[in-house]
């Protein structure tokens, strides 16, 4: 998995609504919180999507970016968004190259790991949580860039 410090690889993928995204584009806008999610509809994954939804305006007002990424497709990614009035993209990795790159894979391959990573406009990685089960840490790091 990625430490503080480290470069965020690139990577290229389109998300729900099928535009492209990739790592340069979103970093020449400002820095970006990047959280990785199991899946779409599920509690945690609610919770967590709705709490930086409820932040969005604050962190976009920072020039801060918030993208998510699963595994699921665009339709999944849609609905989800839809449902729960998301205003940032969620990027489709259905062939888990990002979650890789970025070590957030699951225990022998299987899920996706719960990670948030604050990348700056450099592309290194300035703030990481990773909590499986809980939001509260993955908040609080929305708090400390809210704070900066």
């Amino acid at each position: 998995m990625l430490n503080i410090d480290d470069i965020a690889p690139a990577f290229e993928a389109t998300d729900q609504n099928d535009m492209p995204h990739t790592l340069s584009e979103l970093l020449a806008s400002g820095p970006l919180v990047l959280y990785f999610y199991p899946a779409d509809f599920t509690p945690v994954c609610t919770r967590e999507a709705c709490a930086f939804r409820d932040r969005y305006e604050e962190l976009n007002a920072l020039s801060v970016q918030v993208i998510g990424v699963s595994p699921q497709n665009a339709r999944s990614h849609r609905r989800f968004a839809e449902a729960f009035s998301l205003p940032f993209p969620l990027l489709c990795d259905e062939g888990k190259k990002i979650i890789r790159s970025y070590g957030v894979d699951g225990p022998l391959g299987f899920g996706v790991r719960r990670v948030t990573f604050y990348i700056k406009s450099d592309g290194r990685i300035a703030n990481r949580v990773v909590s499986d089960f809980f939001v509260g840490s993955h908040l609080d790091l929305i708090k400390k860039v809210l704070a900066n």
